[in-house]
């Protein structure tokens, strides 16, 4: 049954996409849940909780895009060792400061979103709407967090853009 109305040959290149996201969100998953375990500074309580938020999110997008490989009729991958060996996200010692967490983090938020952009622009050729809408709130979310740990790493006295506004002050 070809419920979907998209040719394989269409679906290859974001089924590909799609185990990369997958991948890269597995690594990224048990980076979370290491620092969580792993991290100490007067920051504790605050970074350990929001730790186990963000490890808590992945683990449901981890599920949501492996199903969603599923609903392509195609079988997402789902060894560990693929997961090291495709990911652009990378093991890291957890043994770093709370800041140096936050800023790997970060990085890996960069590398999630430009493989959610590349599975997109696949997606976009299948016409695989359902595909980027899942992956379009995904982005939207991901942006708003990032913006969020980058504050928290800043100094007080650092500010953002100003451009749009000096007239005006």
């Amino acid at each position: 049954m070809n419920y979907l109305n998209i040719s394989d040959t269409k679906l290859i290149p974001v089924i590909g996409e799609l185990n990369l996201l997958l991948a890269d969100y597995s690594i990224y998953y048990q980076k979370l849940r290491s620092f969580h375990w792993n991290v100490l500074s007067e920051n504790f309580f605050d970074l350990h909780d929001k730790l186990e938020e963000l490890y808590t999110d992945a683990r449901l997008k981890i599920d949501e895009i492996a199903e969603r490989v599923l609903t392509l009729r195609y079988h997402p991958v789902s060894n560990y060792s693929k997961y090291l060996e495709t990911s652009s996200i990378k093991e890291v010692s957890p043994l770093i400061t709370d800041v140096e967490m936050i800023s790997e983090i970060l990085g890996d938020h960069q590398k999630l979103l430009e493989q959610m952009k590349a599975t997109m622009a696949n997606a976009e050729k299948a016409g695989d709407k359902e595909t980027i809408a899942m992956l379009g709130s995904y982005t939207a979310n991901l942006e708003k967090l990032s913006w969020m740990l980058d504050a928290w790493r800043k100094n007080t006295e650092d500010q953002l853009n100003t451009k749009s506004i000096e007239k005006v002050y």
